[in-house]
């Protein structure tokens, strides 16, 4: 019995943006010892894919052309929150108590750059609780008063020999988070997550800088971002 052979051709050519592929697969007969009658003859066929590419390739060089004259043509905003107009911005301070050798002296930073950033006193609220735990809840209602521009939430977690660290350092992160979410005002994490006091301390006014200063930082150019450029 003979063989069926099939030739297939593929031809790529040069020119940039124009691609044609063909397969042409070769006339394929039955063999000799079929009868006559009963010999089926399949025709050449070509595929070309030409119209197919081409259409792509229009649409992309399309494509890239629009996105071209989007880039030169469309004014991009950037919006910043300015840390050298706190007029008329309103802060509140939560500290734990807890630890408060360290907190103290994270609140003390803070209020030294509200300061030095011309943040008037009388519109600057502290608020006491027992614990960093205590935090969030505080935060929240005092988000919810419509008084407040951004929230420092400040505290001083130091690992122990138990589990009850991770316990309050978690909550006190996504409480401070929901606090944030659910009052729709800035609330900044400025809670001290450490494994001993030395790194506490480091923190608070230490050769690592001091925390509470950096949070009223975030805090005014938050509340700056939310005030101009993020009101109804």
């Amino acid at each position: 019995m003979g063989s069926i052979s099939a030739a297939t051709e593929v031809f790529v050519p040069q020119q940039q943006h124009q691609q044609q592929y063909s397969i042409r697969f070769n006339s394929i007969r039955q063999p000799q010892s079929v009868p006559q009658s009963k010999r089926t003859t399949y025709s050449s066929s070509s595929i070309s894919l030409r119209d197919s590419i081409k259409s792509k390739t229009s649409i992309s060089v399309f494509e890239r052309k629009d996105r071209s004259l989007f880039a030169q043509t469309a004014a991009v905003r950037h919006l910043v929150g300015s840390l050298t107009k706190p007029e008329g911005l309103r802060f509140a301070v939560v500290v734990a108590r807890f630890n408060e050798v360290v907190t103290r002296l994270l609140l003390d930073g803070a209020l030294d750059t509200f300061k030095r950033y011309s943040v008037k006193e009388e519109d600057i609220d502290v608020v006491w609780v027992p614990g960093s735990f205590e935090i969030p809840v505080v935060a929240e209602r005092l988000g919810k008063l419509g008084k407040y521009q951004a929230i420092i939430c400040i505290g001083a977690v130091v690992r122990g020999d138990t589990t009850h660290y991770d316990a309050v350092a978690n909550s006190a992160a996504s409480g401070v988070l929901s606090a944030s979410l659910n009052s729709g005002v800035p609330c900044v994490f400025g809670v001290l997550t450490c494994d001993d006091m030395d790194q506490a301390l480091n923190r608070a006014g230490g050769k690592v800088g001091n925390k509470g200063s950096e949070a009223a930082l975030t805090a005014i150019e938050m509340a700056s971002l939310f005030k101009h450029h993020l009101s109804q």
